[in-house]
């Protein structure tokens, strides 16, 4: 709870001083996850866009079940099978008074696909554009040199900023609040990093207003601070609720609970070019030949000692669903034809043997210790699973920010993270975590175990340009299915998104799971 003092201390104001509190005072939430940096183009990760929403609006937006809405651009159509055209909402200003424009678009999307030592580029949705023609103030056109049905779910990944900004704007100006200009529907106020987060409602929102003037958001990272924090009345919401105590919350009269199956699925990633991995050794320590992961039958039996039942039973609590691949059924392009792999221990075993691994081997397993709810237990249980198959792994969890950091410069072997997808659809998870990294092109932003399979690329490939969506969806159910296949991660299961408040405060749940503070509303019911 020290944080929780410490913020406190300061003195910001809390709604949370009765049951009978209004709409207008301020709203303070207990978010569980920090934020690496408040610039909307640093870090394709939940947490910093979930930030970012509340400031920066992008072109287009998504509704709860993330299908797109109009955002800042009011509309967008194919004009040819390379040429997307947006038209752009009239009207909107941003936080220091001047209009939005499309000058504005042509400065983000120039400025988000380069931001220096970014450790998860945006890139990947900005480089299939060749070009950006301003037709006028209110109309653009975004060529691209292969057809790309994705761009408009591209284009809703990240926030719109003032072109005056200008050409050296940098992170740090972000941090200290002077470049944190925005459409969004809060105006920055304050940032103390790992603390709290300070904004207020921006009064000229082109759409529905906040019913909070002032929101703040307090870093609590611990499960147990944020639910102390709610009960006694210290924060008015908190998000991540955890898993063991939601029975007993959803007796509660003074508390409300909203779910929603989200995105986020937790996997493991693993070094799969290296000839010799860092953190891989023989049981003994000493040095292997070759790196095991490179071995797809050693990564299915990785996949097949794995019980993902147990884990979503007695460490989520049921709060989870077993995972078969990197989106849940229902989500375009999701493949029909896959289940979760099941635990097979003894099949496991004949693989490693089959491989030449039968006296297993040592691995670390390294994973971020405040990205997602029960990280280190699930690590634990994962390398107790492994450990039946004759693989002893050691765990090692990392604070996020540091973990991002080493992940991105490929120093791991074996990573148990999360991704939750951007979109409706599989192709962005696929190409950010599986499709072999191309600076160029923006693959692999997130495939830090340098995954790379050129018949899994050629089959992306034809799926990202496919304009026919019937026969899209089908290339990409083909992709998903042969990545599975191949192992190229491990995915495990996916989270189910709680929130709680007092009663009275009513959160609409999304299946991103971000916690979006305009999206807590005030119902005297």
């Amino acid at each position: 709870m020290r944080t929780l003092i410490r913020a406190l201390s300061v003195g910001f104001c809390i709604a949370a001083t009765s049951l009978g509190s209004a709409v207008g005072e301020t709203l303070t939430i207990g978010v569980a996850s920090s934020v690496t940096a408040i610039d909307p183009h640093f870090q394709y990760s939940g947490a910093n866009i979930a930030v970012s929403r509340h400031f920066f609006d992008p072109l287009i937006l998504q509704d709860d079940e993330q299908r797109l809405i109009p955002g800042l651009a009011e509309s967008w159509r194919a004009v040819d099978t390379t040429t997307w055209e947006f038209l752009l909402r009239h009207g909107v200003k941003f936080h220091d008074g001047s209009d939005f424009v499309a000058a504005d678009v042509a400065y983000t999307l120039e400025r988000a696909a380069s931001v220096p030592n970014s450790p998860g580029s945006f890139a990947g949705y900005i480089k299939s554009i060749t070009e950006v023609r301003i037709v006028d103030d209110y109309t653009i056109r975004l060529h691209t040199a292969k057809p790309n049905p994705q761009l408009p779910w591209d284009m809703s990944t990240f926030g719109i900023i003032p072109h005056q900004l200008g050409p050296k704007i940098r992170t740090e100006d972000f941090s200290q609040g002077r470049a944190m200009i925005g459409t969004g529907p809060f105006r920055f106020v304050s940032w103390f990093p790992g603390e709290r987060l300070v904004m207020a409602r921006n009064d000229r929102y082109w759409s529905r207003p906040p019913d909070w003037d002032e929101v703040v958001l307090v870093q609590l990272a611990n499960s147990a601070s944020r639910l102390a924090a709610l009960r006694s009345g210290q924060v008015d919401a908190i998000e991540h609720v955890p898993v063991i105590d939601i029975p007993w919350l959803e007796q509660d009269p003074l508390l409300t609970l909203r779910q929603k199956t989200s995105n986020r699925v937790i996997y493991l990633q693993m070094d799969t070019d290296r000839t010799v991995s860092p953190f891989v050794s023989d049981r003994s320590g000493g040095a292997l030949a070759t790196n095991p992961f490179k071995d797809q039958r050693v990564r299915l039996a990785i996949s097949k000692a794995i019980d993902r039942n147990a884990i979503v039973e007695r460490i989520m609590s049921g709060n989870a669903v077993p995972a078969a691949q990197v989106l849940p059924d229902g989500y375009f392009g999701v493949s029909p034809h896959v289940a979760p792999e099941p635990y097979q221990p003894e099949q496991a075993k004949n693989l490693l043997t089959e491989a030449g691994f039968g006296d297993g081997f040592h691995v670390t397993l390294h994973t971020a210790s405040d990205n997602f709810e029960n990280g280190a237990k699930t690590a634990l249980a994962i390398a107790q699973m492994l450990s039946r198959i004759g693989i002893a792994a050691d765990v090692q969890a990392l604070p996020k920010s540091i973990w991002s950091t080493r992940a991105a410069a490929l120093e791991f072997s074996f990573m148990l993270a999360s991704w939750g997808s951007e979109s409706g659809e599989i192709s962005g998870a696929l190409r950010g975590m599986i499709a072999s990294f191309d600076a160029k092109k923006g693959w692999g932003t997130s495939n830090r175990g340098r995954y790379a399979n050129p018949t899994f690329d050629a089959l992306f490939e034809r799926a990202t340009t496919a304009t026919d969506t019937t026969i899209r969806e089908q290339l990409l159910q083909q992709a998903s299915e042969f990545a599975i296949k191949d192992v190229a991660i491990i995915p495990l299961y996916f989270e189910v998104a709680t929130w709680a408040a007092r009663r009275g405060i009513t959160y609409e749940p999304r299946s991103d799971g971000y916690t979006l503070a305009h999206q807590f509303h005030w119902s005297r019911n």
